[in-house]
């Protein structure tokens, strides 16, 4: 079932395409999702995953949050809690809020739920940004960032190096609640 968030993130996918006068066989080569997929997609027949829109946020030149916001048509400099744009991913229950406003300033602030025995991965490419923190606030992570494991545990904040194929791994019982800290931008 494909619900109103979903058909607005087609939308806006195959408005960023078009916009940037880009081909579904040129995103598919920049992404690495198949031009099959970007066309269910795009015509709302799927309902991409946490990783599909990181892979096509990423070869689109934007974070997944401002993907998800462009989506909701959000431009206010004050993003009220009720107003937050919620994008759940259908294959692991991944919740990610936009917190920031939509704006053209280099910081974005996203809290995520990845609930207990979720993983979810990223290519390197998926990263457009210079820096990104995470900072746990409640629960345990298991962030494999390339071939190094982080073991993060409430409070704890992590600096990110730089882009390297990423796993978030929740290994407790109970859901893990993060903040991700990330300045926009191609390093």
């Amino acid at each position: 079932m494909i619900d109103d968030l979903s058909r607005s993130l087609a939308a806006t996918v195959h408005q960023a395409r078009v916009g940037q006068d880009l081909s579904v066989n040129a995103l598919a080569e920049r992404s690495g999702v198949s031009r099959a997929m970007i066309g269910k997609i795009e015509r709302g027949e799927a309902q991409p995953t946490a990783v599909l829109l990181g892979k096509l946020s990423g070869a689109l030149g934007m974070t997944l949050s401002e993907l998800v916001a462009r989506a909701e048509n959000t431009d206010e400099l004050l993003r009220r809690a009720a107003d937050q744009p919620v994008w759940t991913d259908p294959a692991t229950g991944y919740r990610r809020r936009a917190v920031s406003p939509l704006t053209d300033g280099p910081l974005e602030l996203v809290e995520v739920e990845l609930p207990p025995g979720a993983a979810v991965s990223y290519p390197a490419d998926a990263y457009i940004f210079k820096y990104q923190q995470l900072w746990i606030l409640d629960g345990n992570l298991r962030f494999h960032e390339g071939s190094q494991v982080h073991e993060l545990q409430t409070g704890d904040c992590l600096q990110l190096g730089a882009p390297l194929p990423t796993t978030f791994h929740n290994p407790g019982t109970a859901t893990c609640r993060y903040l991700v800290a990330l300045v926009k931008g191609r390093g």
